[in-house]
């Protein structure tokens, strides 16, 4: 019950705003930050309610049956994995609510309608247990971002907007064949929890859903529709994209396509891992010659997300814990960045780089909260971003001869990551502080609101993510069970990594034969 509360309570919302919107621009507001609000604190019960000693699904009652016949039900659940994801919806959706209370210049009730269409999408997205309900919500959270970014996007939001929704559809009829033919393989049923493979053609399935979900995350090469839904979607469109949509390729990843397919996975890793890291560097060095702010960050995503992507493909605890932390590191910092990038347009009405310079001597507190953000999304040490990269880049080192080569190569990714963002920091707030921006106003009251929560989260998980990581634990540690059978080379063994432990072991062990051959 808790949990279809927190699904469906935006949708009461687009009711309430609908019946309502008569009375007001000040009245929709309200409704939809105070609809933000209370899915929020509801949604806190799902964390103060879960059991993190166990690797089941949780809290989603007794599934319901939509469609008898054809082994359709309404069920939902949620695990150590899906629990950080929905309430990093929830948590960004407010927030979003309050960055645009002055923003929307035209069809405010439509605007907030769609926004909360769009988190009840989402959720349900992340919490369904039914692969037909799963694709119900996947779906349906193509009509409401399809109308944030063309009717409040930019001058070629028709385009971008067409353009993400093909690219989505294309994926998303490869999944449905998927789905179709996992039914049939599951005795007429769409219950995810009852599948257990072999599978026939198991190949093909999860290439299926691996493209689908490829497409979604963006992974190289299919990221190219991610830069124009960015550029033309307004602010908060660009952070609930890269916050929480984003995510559903990867969460996709990591609940369908590693323990339902583990040979396929197996077989298909020398591939997915070099595109991986082909997406971290390509990422890095397009955003380093961008002029635009906003597409700088876009293309920052295809970078970060391909860590992402490396750690769920290292098929270890330690790999596959850090891509999830930063699946939400991921989603607060770069949420964050077109936050601010979203402010700064608002003032000044460009976005080129070039129109700005000496921006610290006008606008103090706008540096400092930028600064923060950027060390973040570079991650630094004591601040989230490290954290999962660092995991990510372990469980993909240890894992086995030929990721060593690729962590390499993936970790030059996290220096031209630092060229990128301290270059275009420096160009915006140092220097010389031109006439155009002398009388550009500094973060007000709402402002400051806005970027606080997000700043909390940004320094606790980078100084302690601890309550983050045992959440997680043990549906990770199920996932890794299902695809490997072997003790996994990232697991940790009393706080020690076991690769560790192994390598003291065989340098003690070589040092006791030295010792032997000597006497």
């Amino acid at each position: 019950m808790l949990l279809s509360t927190v699904i469906f309570l935006p949708l009461l919302g687009v009711i309430a705003i609908a019946l309502l919107r008569g009375l007001g621009e000040s009245a929709i507001k309200g409704i939809a930050l105070a609809i933000g609000l209370i899915t929020f604190v509801i949604s806190l019960g799902l964390y103060t309610g879960f059991n993190a000693d166990t690797a089941t699904f949780q809290l989603g009652g007794t599934p319901i049956e939509w469609v008898s016949g054809l082994g359709i039900s309404y069920h939902i659940g949620i695990d150590g994995i899906s629990l950080w994801l929905v309430l990093l919806t929830t948590f960004l959706t407010p927030v979003c609510i309050l960055a645009a209370w002055n923003s929307v210049e035209k069809g405010l009730s439509g605007f907030m309608m769609s926004l909360l269409a769009l988190e009840t999408g989402m959720l349900g997205v992340f919490c369904s247990l039914d692969l037909f309900l799963f694709f119900v919500f996947w779906e349906s959270m193509l009509i409401p971002m399809y109308f944030l970014i063309g009717i409040w996007g930019g001058e070629r939001r028709i385009y971008a907007t067409v353009k993400f929704v093909l690219y989505t559809m294309a994926g998303s009829a490869l999944m449905l064949v998927g789905i179709l033919a996992l039914y049939f393989q599951n005795d007429n049923s769409f219950d995810l929890t009852t599948l257990s493979g072999p599978f026939e053609h198991s190949d093909l399935l999860f290439l299926a859903f691996f493209v689908a979900f490829a497409i979604k995350v963006p992974l190289f090469p299919f990221h190219t529709w991610l830069p124009d839904a960015h550029v033309e979607a307004p602010t908060v469109g660009s952070v609930i994209l890269a916050g929480v949509l984003l995510k559903m390729g990867t969460y996709g990843i990591i609940r369908f396509c590693l323990p339902l397919f583990p040979d396929a996975a197996e077989k298909f890793t020398p591939l997915i891992v070099p595109l991986a890291v082909i997406g971290i560097i390509y990422g890095a060095l397009v955003a380093m010659v961008q002029p635009d702010l906003k597409k700088l960050v876009a293309y920052s995503s295809v970078s970060h997300l391909g860590f992402v992507v490396l750690g769920l493909f290292s098929k270890n605890p330690a790999g596959l814990q850090g891509s999830v932390l930063q699946m939400i590191n991921h989603g607060l910092s770069t949420g964050a960045l077109f936050l601010l990038v979203g402010m700064i347009y608002e003032r000044r009405h460009s976005r080129m780089i070039v129109d700005f310079g000496g921006l610290s001597k006008r606008m103090p507190i706008f540096a400092t909260v930028f600064m923060i953000v950027t060390l973040s999304s570079i991650g630094l040490p004591g601040l989230n971003g490290f954290v999962g990269e660092y995991m990510i880049l372990f469980g993909s080192f240890v894992q086995g001869a030929f990721s060593k080569v690729y962590v390499v190569f993936a970790t030059a990714g996290v220096i031209l990551a630092a060229v990128y963002m301290l270059w275009m920091f420096q160009r915006v707030m140092f220097g010389t502080l031109d006439k155009t921006n002398e009388n550009l106003p500094d973060l007000n009251a709402r402002e400051i609101v806005v970027m606080l929560p997000l700043l909390l989260f940004i320094v606790w998980i980078g100084v302690y993510p601890k309550p983050f990581l045992n959440k997680m634990e043990k549906s990770v540690g199920l996932v890794v069970t299902k695809v490997q059978a072997t003790p996994a080379m990232g697991q940790l063994e009393n706080g020690v990594p076991v690769g560790t432990k192994l390598a003291l072991r065989e340098t003690e062990h070589e040092k006791s034969e030295k010792e032997a051959q000597t006497k």
